[in-house]
């Protein structure tokens, strides 16, 4: 499909992924995020790799996911 249209084509897009993932291989989530670039601004698709992350998480990308959820999104009060 092509390009998202409306205010949706600006929504930023936060893609993290391991390195060492044995399930999903980080080559699909370099397609993957390629793809997303061409549906939405590229500008606003980031894509951070782990080094050493396996299929789980880690407290750098959850530390990222904060920094990104406080840029994007209003504080709760």
């Amino acid at each position: 499909q092509g390009p998202i249209s409306g205010v949706n084509k600006d929504i930023p897009v936060l893609q993290c992924h391991g390195d060492c993932d044995p399930l999903v291989p980080l080559m699909f989530g370099s397609l993957t995020v390629e793809k997303l670039k061409t549906m939405i601004n590229p500008a606003n698709v980031t894509f951070k790799t782990y080094s050493g992350m396996m299929h789980s998480s880690s407290l750098e990308e959850m530390m990222d996911i904060k920094q990104f959820i406080d840029k994007h999104l209003p504080p709760v009060d």
